[in-house]
C-alpha cells in the first residue's frame, strides 16, 4: 500500500434517507437533531413505518468518519479507513464504495455479522435525525484494523461515535499510541450532541490527554464544557487541545489555536439536508491543513464544501465536484 496522509477510524453504516414530518418524529419518540442507537428489531419497525408514510430519498454508504475520509480523498489526499462490516452484501457494497472513491481499506474489516444501518430522517427545517442499528460495527476492535499504514500517515482521525463501544475505545487507544510513537498528528470530532449527553465518559477516554485538532459544533461545545457561551467553551477546550474548530452552521466557523482565534463567515445557500455537513467540513479542513494552509484558509475551503453538501440530499457530493469547488476559491497551498 502506498503511503497515506489520513488514517481514519469510524463506524461503517449504510444510510437510508427519508424526508419526514415533525409529527412523525414525535410519534416515533425521536429527539430531533441527534443520533439514537437501536437494536435490529426497532430499526426494522421504524423502516416499515417510514416506507408506509414518508418520502424515501435514497441509500448511501455512510458513517461519520467515512464521509470525512471521502471528502479528504476526493480533494486529492490519500486516505485509509479502518472499520468493521459484516460478511454480507451490504458490507461488500460499503467497502466497494470506499475503494471506488480512492480510499484504501483492509480485507480484515470483514467479519461474521450484520452490517450496520442508519435511518437518516430529514425534517422540513433541513435538520437531520438519525436512528442507528450499529450491527457488527458496534464490535469494532483491534482485530479488524490494519495499523501499519498509520505508522507513516500525517493524521489520525477519530469519530466521537466510537465512544459507545468498549472494543472500539480500546482500538482508538492503540491507534493513539502508534500515532504518538510516529509523530502522527491526531484529530477527533465530538460527532453528535447525543454522544456528549450519553457517552461523555467514552468521549473523554477517546480524547485522553488531548488532540492536535478538535472538531465540534456549537451545541456540542457548550454541552461538553458545560459553559454558557462560546468564548468560555473555547477556553476550556484549548486547555488540553492544540487547535479547536467550532462549526456554527450558516454563521460559519470559529477556529482557534493557542495563539489566535478567528471567526470565518458562512456561505449563503438554500439548505436542504444537513446530514454529513460536519463530516465534509472536517475532511476539507484536514485536507487544506495537510496541504499547508493556515486555519483561516482551511476553514474557508471547509465551509465551501460543507455548504454544498447542505444544499443537496445525502452526506457526500459527487466525487468530481469536490475538486471543482476547490478550484473555485484561492488557497495558499504549499
Amino acid at each position: 500500500m502506498s503511503k497515506i496522509a489520513l488514517f481514519a477510524l469510524g463506524n461503517a453504516l449504510i444510510d437510508q434517507e427519508f424526508q419526514v414530518s415533525d409529527d412523525f418524529l414525535a410519534t416515533q419518540n425521536l429527539q430531533k437533531g441527534t443520533m439514537q442507537l437501536a437494536d435490529g428489531e426497532a430499526q426494522t419497525r421504524l423502516y416499515t413505518n417510514l416506507q408506509a408514510s414518508q418520502t424515501y430519498k435514497g441509500q448511501a454508504s455512510g458513517g461519520s468518519a467515512a464521509n470525512t475520509t471521502v471528502a479528504f480523498s476526493a480533494l486529492g489526499g490519500r486516505a485509509f479507513y479502518g472499520c468493521r462490516v459484516g460478511h454480507d452484501e451490504l458490507g461488500q457494497t460499503y467497502l466497494d464504495g470506499l475503494n471506488e472513491a480512492g480510499i484504501f481499506t483492509a480485507q480484515q474489516s470483514i467479519s461474521e455479522g450484520v452490517t450496520g444501518t442508519c435511518m437518516v430522517l430529514i425534517t422540513p427545517d433541513t435538520e437531520r435525525t438519525m436512528h442507528t442499528y450499529l450491527g457488527i460495527t458496534a464490535e469494532l476492535s483491534v482485530d479488524q484494523i490494519d495499523f501499519q499504514p498509520l505508522e507513516q500517515a500525517q493524521w489520525l482521525y477519530i469519530e466521537g461515535y466510537l465512544s459507545t463501544s468498549d472494543t472500539a475505545r480500546h482500538a482508538v487507544a492503540k491507534a493513539r499510541e502508534i500515532a504518538k510513537a510516529n509523530d502522527v498528528k491526531i484529530a477527533l470530532s465530538l460527532s453528535d450532541p447525543a454522544m456528549v449527553q450519553y457517552a461523555r465518559a467514552g468521549l473523554t477516554e477517546l480524547l485522553a490527554d488531548g488532540v492536535d485538532l478538535l472538531f465540534c459544533n456549537e451545541q456540542e461545545a457548550l454541552m461538553f464544557t458545560e459553559t454558557a457561551d462560546l468564548d468560555a467553551a473555547l477556553a476550556v477546550l484549548l486547555e488540553n487541545n492544540q487547535n479547536v474548530v467550532i462549526t456554527l452552521g450558516a454563521k460559519g466557523a470559529l477556529v482557534a489555536s493557542q495563539n489566535e482565534k478567528i471567526h470565518v463567515e458562512g456561505r449563503k445557500v438554500k439548505a436542504v439536508d444537513t446530514n454529513g455537513a460536519g463530516d465534509a467540513f472536517a475532511g476539507a479542513f484536514l485536507y487544506a491543513i495537510h496541504q499547508g494552509s493556515n486555519l483561516e484558509q482551511a476553514a474557508e475551503l471547509a465551509i465551501l464544501i460543507s455548504s454544498e453538501v447542505v444544499a443537496q440530499f445525502g452526506p457526500r457530493l459527487a466525487i468530481e465536484k469536490y475538486a471543482r469547488l476547490q478550484q473555485s476559491i484561492e488557497l495558499d497551498l504549499a
